[in-house]
């Protein structure tokens, strides 16, 4: 197995063509990552807790249609699948309403993590969504410390969601605690907070032995930090209609072309890797945002190559 990716699977309800209306899509920031790295001939696992529900069950059809395999042993019956509801700006920009008091999503816990797993995959990847909340905290940390450890890489989003949150304070805390096991990190332009900024990044680099920092800027592409140097790749301008897991298909699109690539450590990495990496998760990016959904809209390896090529 080439990538597990841990955390959250949900369903974004994101709005229809009649007022009020709501369409059921598949979503989740490591789901969507997941689903973009298969999409690019990679072996992906997803390690995430879904209800056994309706909604459960068409979300782990989904990952085996899409040829992710579902590490979970079976879905709970404790809690209903997380669903997100979905608001759109006329930019393309969105906002989410959770329904999860509890989500399923929130009940993964170490048992579900399997040391074999992790011992055969390449890459290790999770988001701050799923540290909100215990059980599912601890679990992350828990796999994220035997992935580092095993000496895999480590790719970590921020992706801040205020509304599962007490505060950014407890989400900066949480943060905190998994960055030394971090080799790729994942910040947006509105994250920095997070870092301490942009001018702390470097230190935050070397205190916690972070090989690369990658800073999305939205429609402007994204800016990368790297031995102390900081490059910046544009991005393309394409007419965008939904910008539900962009951010997702640039980044699984940047780590995919890492593996691609044959990066197995962080020693691997160098600045010409990244910015062809980078290049290519903004291509991913930018076919994501010209479709409606969050997993429907995520482009495959032969769609990112015909643009890569023009």
């Amino acid at each position: 197995m080439d990538v597990i990716s841990m955390g959250e699977m949900l369903i974004d309800f994101t709005p229809g063509k009649e007022k009020n209306s709501y369409i059921k899509n598949p979503g989740g920031a490591p789901a969507n990552l997941a689903v973009s790295m298969a999409r690019n001939g990679l072996e992906v696992g997803f390690l995430g807790k879904l209800g056994e529900d309706d909604f459960g069950k068409f979300l782990r059809d989904t990952l085996e249609e899409n040829r992710v395999t579902y590490l979970c042993k079976n879905l709970t019956k404790e809690a209903v699948t997380t669903l997100a509801f979905v608001t759109l700006y006329e930019n393309g920009e969105r906002s989410f309403t959770f329904a999860r008091k509890p989500g399923a999503d929130m009940l993964l816990d170490e048992s579900d993590v399997e040391g074999e797993d992790i011992t055969k995959c390449r890459l290790f990847h999770a988001g701050s969504f799923s540290l909100s909340e215990n059980p599912g905290r601890d679990a992350v940390k828990y796999a994220m410390k035997m992935a580092h450890e095993k000496g895999k890489l480590v790719s970590f989003d921020v992706n801040y969601r205020d509304m599962v949150w007490d505060s950014k304070e407890a989400a900066k805390h949480e943060v905190a605690e998994i960055l030394p096991f971090v080799d790729l990190l994942k910040i947006s332009d509105e994250e920095l907070y997070f870092v301490g900024g942009e001018e702390n990044i470097f230190t935050l680099m070397e205190k916690n032995n972070i090989a690369v920092v990658i800073e999305t800027l939205g429609s402007k592409g994204a800016k990368y930090f790297f031995h102390q140097e900081i490059g910046t790749v544009e991005g393309r301008k394409v007419d965008a209609v939904d910008a539900t897991g962009a951010g997702d298909a640039f980044f699984g699109g940047f780590l995919s072309k890492l593996l691609l690539e044959n990066v197995n450590d962080k020693h691997d990495l160098t600045k010409e890797i990244i910015e062809a990496a980078l290049m290519y998760g903004n291509i991913s990016g930018s076919l994501c945002v010209q479709k409606m959904g969050g997993i429907p809209a995520l482009p495959s390896r032969e769609e990112i190559e015909k643009v890569w090529n023009m």
